[in-house]
């Protein structure tokens, strides 16, 4: 660790801008097979990037202030935002469905509830579509441009549970949330700047990476890895 340390400590070269939950299952340096050096990593509650349109000029967090300080600052082309099965954020997130468990006065006694209620309403919203339509149906989410589209089948297999589907529809939206702040405009259009949507299952190991010509997200492994280089680069 220490050799490695020393050989980034001047001239570090990241590749990824990276967005998963705190939760402490979650060693996204193991699963991604990555070292010091190759990420910026940043970690919070369902992992959820703010849409832009939630800041006024004397509010800001740390989701946007990286992707800043990654992707114009430091030049990282890549942008990942991993979910993963039995998120206790998106299983608390399915419960303030209900009015009460959202009241403002429930939310004033909770900065967990007041984070998820205000970054992961259009999350839900998407959830409420896909329960509404089934899962035959895609889902449609903006992409790195206002003019581009990509469609989404989520768990057409149906081998995980309700809120997991939710956290795989939630991880989508960042993609969209992510698109909207102005300073990454340029490097989203031009195709310096790509945005991608992993998920994890805590349970088998299981990494699934959202290929947008499959429109799914698809496990990686020796048959589907070539081909999901393809979505990457």
């Amino acid at each position: 660790m220490v050799e490695q340390f020393i050989h980034v400590r001047d001239n570090p070269v990241p590749t990824a801008v990276f967005f998963c939950c705190v939760d402490s299952r979650m060693l996204p340096t193991r699963f991604t097979q990555t070292n010091v050096g190759d990420m910026f990593i940043v970690r919070n509650a369902g992992n959820l990037i703010p849409h832009s349109a939630l800041f006024r000029t004397d509010t800001i967090s740390t989701e946007p202030a990286t992707l800043e300080l990654g992707c114009v600052l430091n030049s990282v082309r890549h942008i990942i935002v991993c979910g993963h099965s039995d998120c206790k954020a998106m299983n608390m997130l399915y419960d303030l469905r209900n009015a009460e468990a959202s009241s403002l006065n429930n939310l004033r006694l909770s900065p967990m509830k007041a984070w998820l209620c205000r970054h992961g309403k259009s999350s839900l919203e998407k959830f409420g579509d896909f329960n509404e339509k089934g899962c035959e149906h895609p889902l449609t989410f903006l992409a790195e441009t206002p003019m581009k589209r990509f469609v989404a089948y989520i768990d057409l297999k149906n081998r995980f549970s309700i809120t997991d589907k939710l956290s795989q529809i939630s991880c989508l939206q960042q993609v969209q949330n992510i698109a909207s702040y102005t300073f990454l405009k340029k490097g989203l259009e031009d195709g310096s700047i790509r945005i991608h949507a992993m998920w994890f299952d805590i349970y088998t190991g299981d990494i699934f990476f959202f290929s947008r010509r499959h429109k799914h997200f698809v496990e990686i492994n020796e048959e589907t890895v070539d081909v999901l280089l393809q979505d990457v680069t």
